[in-house]
């Protein structure tokens, strides 16, 4: 490449990066560039084996065996967080979570579906959470097959391998929110393990900010013939399920539909590739999740959290919920064969510096509102988080975008404040919303204004 043509490279490149960023000011974070380090490969791909080897992790699988079933696997799970809690002093809080289900059209007899949960409580701030979940179960072609080898190595022993990685690292650093790590199971009979710790997150007041649904991390050759370790898509759904009519008749009038918590978790997620991940774009998926499918997100979503589903960007159907077999030609089956270990780590070190950026910074702002119908101006107020919750807090940042724009594209940090106007921005031409910020410049996700972007208390 002569020297001209490289300057022109670089001047392309510094065009996209502005593009992409905008005019928006950020602090960078040593901390979030260390914690992607750390994230390991070999500890991916030995975990990865080891639920691989347990033959089938079918949700109705044999629960006594130490060696077969999804017994086996859960209680080896367990094991593993509560070896990781024994090495940072008991930090982690683990445990089972349980509840028989029974009269589905995927579970028609009792059984009971076990799912594993590792809470690592913040210290200030302990009753916000950030979650990040895999799934335990496994299933080949027929759903209800039990007793066959299933397995599931990309599906979804990958996003499992992912939770124990990031617990493995995170868990050397204390927070100010608290982190959640599950193992979530039943999900390929139904999402029960979601609904389940969904449930339980409601009925006790839990403060979720943010679900980090891993389901298939680990595959890099697409059934399309693109071999590609480079991307990675985060599906967040719109309008959130909860909207109340009232709500929908003001989102009509004031916009939103693209700036649901969810979409705006998944923004912030987006940025932390870019800004911590070397060699990976992430495509935001403006979508629930894949064309008429589901994951263990979707739970959370139906009870208003915010969620979204980070996973690879080309799947090989001919490794998903396939019996083993080599049929004209073509090997089908979830077999370890198909999971790229390097390309699973750097989609966990992505979760792990999302989840650590979320739990260090303060609260979302809550009570976002605007104002600015017919002036020259656009004025923003929330409501200033407690000393108590938010010791660290140093100020808010107000963000704005064109609104066919994908990003965030121009900000201002105005202080320890709950109102400032921008002053010649016109309420019309923009979305807005606003951000908290400690005393490290650790940033929470980005708050659209009403009831459509709320994240919450």
């Amino acid at each position: 490449m002569t020297l001209s043509r490289l300057v022109f490279c670089l001047f392309l490149s510094s065009l996209t990066s502005a593009y992409a960023h905008g005019n928006v000011e950020y602090q960078d974070q040593q901390k979030l560039h260390d914690i992607a380090a750390q994230i390991s490969a070999q500890n991916i791909e030995n975990d990865i084996r080891t639920l691989v080897n347990f033959g089938t992790r079918h949700t109705l699988s044999q629960t006594q065996s130490d060696t077969r079933g999804i017994g086996a696997a859960r209680r080896w799970i367990k094991a593993e967080f509560d070896k990781i809690s024994s090495q940072c002093g008991g930090c982690l809080e683990v445990y089972f979570q349980s509840k028989t289900i029974s009269g589905e059209k995927r579970i028609p007899n009792a059984t009971e579906v076990v799912s594993v949960i590792a809470i690592q409580r913040g210290q200030t701030d302990p009753d916000r959470y950030v979650i990040m979940s895999g799934d335990i179960d496994s299933r080949v072609s027929d759903v209800m097959d039990f007793t066959s080898d299933s397995p599931g190595a990309n599906d979804n022993a990958s996003g499992i391998a992912g939770t124990l990685e990031a617990a493995r690292v995170l868990s050397q650093y204390k927070f100010n929110g608290s982190i959640v790590y599950a193992a979530l199971a039943g999900e390929e009979q139904g999402l029960f393990g979601g609904k389940i710790l969904a449930e339980h997150a409601q009925q006790n007041g839990w403060r979720i900010k943010a679900v980090l649904n891993n389901d298939m991390i680990g595959n890099i050759a697409g059934i399309n013939g693109v071999i590609n370790n480079t991307t990675a898509r985060i599906f967040a759904e719109g309008t959130r399920q909860t909207e109340t009519p009232e709500e929908a008749r003001t989102r009509r009038f004031t916009g939103g539909e693209v700036d649901s918590p969810s979409r705006n978790l998944a923004r912030y997620i987006d940025w932390m590739a870019d800004r911590y991940i070397p060699n990976l774009d992430t495509m935001v998926i403006y979508r629930l999740d894949r064309f008429a499918r589901g994951g263990h997100h979707r739970p959370f979503n139906d009870l208003g959290y915010p969620g979204v589903r980070i996973m690879e960007t080309n799947e090989n159907y001919h490794r998903q919920h396939q019996d083993l077999r080599s049929q004209d030609g073509i090997k089908y089956g979830d077999s370890i064969e198909g999971v790229n270990f390097d390309y699973a780590a750097k989609l966990t070190a992505l979760n792990a510096v999302s989840l650590a950026g979320m739990a260090w910074a303060p609260t979302p702002p809550a009570k976002v509102n605007i104002k600015g119908a017919v002036q020259p101006s656009t004025t923003l107020s929330w409501q200033i988080a407690s000393a108590e919750q938010a010791p660290d807090l140093a100020g808010y940042k107000i963000y704005w975008r064109y609104t066919d724009a994908p990003q965030w594209q121009f900000s201002r940090y105005v202080g320890k404040v709950s109102e400032f106007t921008l002053a010649n921005v016109v309420i019309d031409n923009y979305f807005f919303g606003v951000s908290s910020v400690n005393k490290q410049g650790f940033e929470s996700p980005i708050v659209f204004p009403g009831a459509a972007g709320a994240f919450g208390e």
